[in-house]
């Protein structure tokens, strides 16, 4: 597995030597410190590799892995323990190196080129994708260093403090407005080595509107009024409109290294990884999904008797129960779906970044609370186009759907408004099937779908995390800002603390 995910990214970057001089670091000193063979290199490269990584990577870290057992998705109890809810820390030194290496563009490449052709549109670009960086770093953690991080060389900061994650997101909020405003479409571009959009800037500002629409809805339920203004100024914008603005990396059919990864994962990797979790099948049978065939295989077990059923396996078993479990009474991910398409490649699945379906979902909620002019009664249509644009992503390609199975399965009628919300981020969970941090934000903030956590205790007395730990290093090399952001936490740096956000009575 190492040697393909090598290989994928020399597919994407055929200068990833060169960038291994600005990768990611353990210090913040190396952090903010640009090596000096940064001058020569092109902008385009840091922005390819940070696309690359910030989508490769989650699906190929231990702890990602582990998010999509909390939230569900697959089963991962044996190889990997934090999906156990037993304490480990996050990908830190990876996501700070991926903020080193967007902020060379404009600490080193382009700096001095902020309002001309040459590198205003490049520099706005680079924003957007560092915005977006922030938002998964604060959304994981909680409060982070964020202000005096990845200033540059001669602004270093050794040891940053820890803002609060108010300030975070006022701050990106605030910096994806200047950043969509300086979106120009007769800059110069970065072309091919935009893996998101090849340099069409009329797509970027969809995206960054997007973006800017996801940062105002996560902040529903601590911050209403700000929330309300910033959904409402992006719902007035230009927003991603079909699956063709869909933000996402191609993979490759040419070699058969380029695959997605964690779809890849799936198919191919550890053994435990393949189990599907019991919430995720059950919501799909419940509901006679389409997409289930293409997500899961029956039982072999269930075959063999042939009664093929499709059965999912329970989250966070004690070592007792596992003992007890038969794997061939549960069902893996599709043979056909992810080792065809995805490690062969007979038809490979991008790494959707923010798509369409996003869009519907947002816009369904924002209409149930009446915001952006939209009103409650609109809500059910928005939500049956999400189903829509959903099920038309690859590897689904469903674009037929009967109206009568839309209306039995995916009706309003009747339902209060909150059982309308879990309607929406019930099907919000499946859409990010593979992508497990957005999904684990989304049940955060909401409540929805509503899991039930497994029996074993871990280190959250059987409760599904909230957050991911700050590394050990930090405890070490910032202990006085470290101690400080620890000692204002609710639960301490564990599991448990729930970021500023997560505000929602549920």
């Amino acid at each position: 597995m190492k040697i393909k995910a090598i290989n994928m990214k020399i597919k994407y970057l055929l200068a990833l030597l060169i960038i291994a001089t600005v990768s990611c670091t353990k210090g913040f000193e190396e952090l903010n410190t640009p090596p000096a063979s940064t001058v020569s290199l092109d902008p385009g490269i840091l922005l390819s590799t940070v696309q690359v990584e910030s989508n490769y990577e989650q699906g190929m870290y231990s702890s990602n892995i582990s998010v999509g057992a909390w939230i569900q998705h697959w089963n991962s109890s044996l190889i990997v323990p934090t999906s156990r809810y037993i304490y480990s820390h996050g990908d830190w030194t990876a996501e700070y190196g991926r903020i080193k290496n967007i902020t060379q563009i404009r600490n080193t490449l382009l700096a001095g080129e902020e309002t001309t052709p040459k590198g205003r549109t490049k520099l706005a670009i680079a924003k957007i994708v560092e915005i977006d960086l922030w938002q998964d770093i604060t959304d994981k953690y909680g409060d982070i260093p964020f202000s005096q991080s990845g200033l540059g060389e001669e602004n270093l900061i050794a040891q940053p403090k820890y803002d609060t994650q108010e300030s975070v997101y006022t701050k990106l909020i605030q910096d994806i407005d200047v950043a969509i405003s300086n979106l120009n479409a007769t800059d110069d571009s970065y072309k091919s080595a935009d893996l998101y959009y090849g340099g069409n800037v009329e797509k970027w500002i969809k995206y960054g509107n997007s973006i800017k629409l996801q940062l105002g809805m996560r902040l529903k339920y601590v911050a209403p009024a700000l929330a309300k203004a910033t959904v409402e100024a992006a719902l007035s914008s230009s927003l991603i409109s079909s699956n063709a603005d869909n933000a996402l990396i191609q993979t490759s059919t040419e070699v058969q290294q380029t695959y997605n990864p964690i779809l890849n994962q799936l198919s191919t990797g550890a053994t435990d990884l393949r189990y599907l979790g019991e919430a995720l099948v059950s919501q799909l049978v419940k509901t006679n999904d389409p997409r289930l065939p293409l997500i899961a295989d029956p039982t072999i077990n269930s075959v063999k008797d042939g009664n093929p059923k499709y059965v999912g396996k329970p989250a966070a078993q004690t070592e007792a129960q596992m003992v007890g479990i038969i794997n061939d009474d549960y069902s893996t991910a599709s043979t056909l779906t992810y080792f065809n398409m995805a490690y062969n490649n007979t038809n490979p699945i991008p790494q959707y970044v923010f798509t369409y379906a996003e869009i519907c979902f947002y816009k369904a909620e924002a209409a149930l609370e009446s915001w952006g002019g939209l009103t409650p009664a609109q809500a059910e249509g928005f939500y049956q186009d999400g189903i829509r644009a959903a099920m038309a992503l690859k590897p689904y390609n469903i674009t037929t759907i009967p109206q009568s199975y839309i209306d039995s399965e995916f009706s309003f009628a009747g339902l209060t408004s909150e059982q309308k919300l879990e309607k929406i981020m019930t099907q919000k969970w499946i859409l990010f099937f593979g992508r497990n941090n957005d999904a684990f934000s989304e049940w955060r903030r909401t409540g929805y779908p509503k899991l039930i956590p497994g029996p074993n205790p871990g280190s959250t007395n059987g409760k599904i995390p909230r957050r991911s730990g700050y590394p050990a290093s930090e405890a070490l090399l910032n202990a006085t800002n470290y101690n400080e952001v620890v000692s204002r936490m609710s639960d301490g740096d564990s599991y448990l603390t729930k970021v500023w956000w997560d505000a929602k009575t549920k």
